[in-house]
C-alpha cells in the first residue's frame, strides 16, 4: 500500500495524535504505527464520510460498532476543526446530513438516531459524492479531501464506479458466517484503501 499517497509520509513526528487515521492503518504496535497531526496546515481538511445505512447492516452489530467508529471521527474532526461532509446511503435515495461545514457536536445527536433500514442506494451515493466533490475542488482548489466508506458491500453490482480523486478508507463492516465479500471489490475500483471493521 502507498502509505505517502494516504499522508502517513507527510504526518508530523509529534504533537496530537491523529487517532482516526492511526486506528484505519490497524491496530497500532508501536510509536512507528501513529499519525500525528500537523502543527500547521496550509489548507483546511475536508472529510466526506458516506455511511451505508441499509437493512442488511443491521446483523451481528455491524452498524452498532461502525457508530463508535463515527463518534471517534465526529470527535477528532471537531478538535481539528475539520470541515465535514456526511451522505447516508439507506432507503430510496442518498441523503446529505451536512455538506462540507465544520464539524460540530451536534453531528452526536444524529449518530444516536442513526438506523439501519430500506434499499442499499450507495452507487447513487457514491455517485452523487464524486460530482459534489468535483465541483468543491474548483471552488476551494488548496482543500485536503478525504474519504471514508462505511459499507458492507452486498451490492448487486459494482459496474460504473464513480473516480473519487482523494485518498480514502472503505471499512468493511460485513459479518456472520456467510460473507459475500464484496467491499473488497469495491474499494479496488474505487482506488481506496480496504480495512475490516474487526481488524481496526
Amino acid at each position: 500500500m502507498d502509505k505517502g499517497r494516504h499522508g502517513k509520509a507527510r504526518s508530523a513526528q509529534y504533537g496530537s495524535i491523529n487517532w482516526p487515521g492511526t486506528l484505519l492503518g490497524g491496530r497500532p504496535q508501536s510509536r512507528e504505527d501513529l499519525l500525528f497531526h500537523l502543527r500547521s496546515r496550509s489548507a483546511h481538511e475536508l472529510w466526506l464520510v458516506i455511511v451505508d445505512a441499509s437493512a442488511s447492516t443491521r446483523r451481528h452489530q455491524a452498524l452498532t460498532d461502525a457508530k463508535g467508529l463515527l463518534a471517534q471521527l465526529f470527535d477528532d474532526a471537531y478538535r481539528q476543526r475539520a470541515r465535514m461532509a456526511l451522505l447516508t446511503a439507506s432507503g430510496h435515495a442518498p441523503t446529505w446530513q451536512v455538506q462540507g461545514l465544520k464539524a460540530a457536536k451536534g453531528l452526536a445527536g444524529w449518530l444516536a438516531q442513526l438506523g439501519a433500514g430500506g434499499g442499499t442506494p450507495l452507487l447513487a451515493a457514491l455517485t452523487e459524492a464524486g460530482h459534489w466533490l468535483a465541483a468543491r475542488r474548483k471552488r476551494y482548489p488548496a482543500e485536503q479531501q478525504r474519504l471514508l466508506l462505511i459499507t458492507d458491500g452486498r451490492l448487486k453490482a459494482i459496474d460504473g464506479l464513480p473516480a473519487m480523486e482523494c485518498p480514502g478508507v472503505l471499512v468493511d463492516i460485513e459479518r456472520g458466517p456467510i460473507r459475500l465479500g464484496r467491499a473488497k471489490a469495491l474499494a479496488l475500483g474505487l482506488n481506496v484503501d480496504y480495512r475490516h471493521i474487526d481488524g481496526l
